[in-house]
């Protein structure tokens, strides 16, 4: 009990440090900075694409990895998984070699044009990154519904789409609610692809992450209380999780 105290006491550390280092006047003033505003709107646009596009393609693609049992589906869970145990600086070489000016897409690229350095790339990032953190909880979701009720539905006639709509989503809403919340909080502190794939340009691919790396050179409180910004967000976002995923337990007692 003691050792674990430790650690946790440890992992709170920082937290308390930060918070502990800035004074209510200089959040404010850090938020008066002129890079903190235009990193935050872009922030929320961005996130909030990538958040749309990875519940709405990784929404089917988790039924499926959840309802399929071929060995092709599970090498293909394993790489949909990959991005989110790769380092992202590796990421970010890996959608440069992809998508960028000479790499191994681009003869999609209209001649002299390249997604690199724009908002695009930010969102191409964002959602490479973010994407296996939605999948899984959502696979892990629709894997724990009972086969039973959807076994009955589909004797009775209902169309596949009808059972996935009226019964496996509606059932599997809390885990897909949950890592949408991660997915999202991953998105929004992405920071090593999006520097090497999108750039650090203020206003058109500097997001939070990286208004915090470009202010911590020149304004240590413009840093800090965007900082404090992100761990409320994250705290925010762990609580979404922990009380969406504590909902479906209540309701079995």
């Amino acid at each position: 009990m003691g050792v674990g105290s430790l650690l946790a006491l440890y992992l709170a550390a920082p937290v308390m440090g930060l918070v502990a280092a800035t004074p209510w006047g200089d959040f404010v003033m850090g938020l008066h900075h002129p890079l903190v505003w235009p990193a935050l709107r872009l922030s929320v646009v961005t996130t909030s694409i990538t958040l749309v596009i990875v519940v709405s393609f990784g929404t089917p693609l988790a039924w499926t990895l959840a309802r399929s049992t071929s060995r092709a589906w599970r090498v293909v869970e394993v790489f949909v998984q990959l991005p989110a145990v790769i380092p992202p600086a590796v990421a970010g070489v890996a959608l440069l070699l992809s998508f960028g000016r000479r790499g191994l897409f681009a003869w999609l690229y209209p001649r002299g044009w390249s997604v690199t350095f724009s908002t695009a790339a930010v969102i191409m990032a964002e959602v490479f990154v973010s994407a296996p953190f939605f999948i899984q909880s959502a696979t892990s979701a629709f894997r724990r519904l009972d086969r039973n009720s959807i076994i009955v539905a589909r004797t009775l006639g209902a169309f596949p789409l009808r059972v996935f709509t009226r019964i496996e989503l509606p059932l599997a809403v809390p885990g897909l609610l949950a890592g949408a919340a991660m997915s999202w909080a991953r998105s929004l502190g992405e920071f090593g692809a999006t520097l090497m794939f999108a750039g650090n340009l203020s206003g058109k691919t500097q997001t939070l992450p990286l208004a915090i790396y470009t202010a911590f050179e020149s304004d240590l409180r413009a840093a800090q209380a965007l900082s404090l910004v992100l761990i409320v967000v994250a705290f925010g976002v762990l609580v979404v999780v922990r009380s969406v995923s504590a909902a479906p337990r209540a309701r079995e007692r």
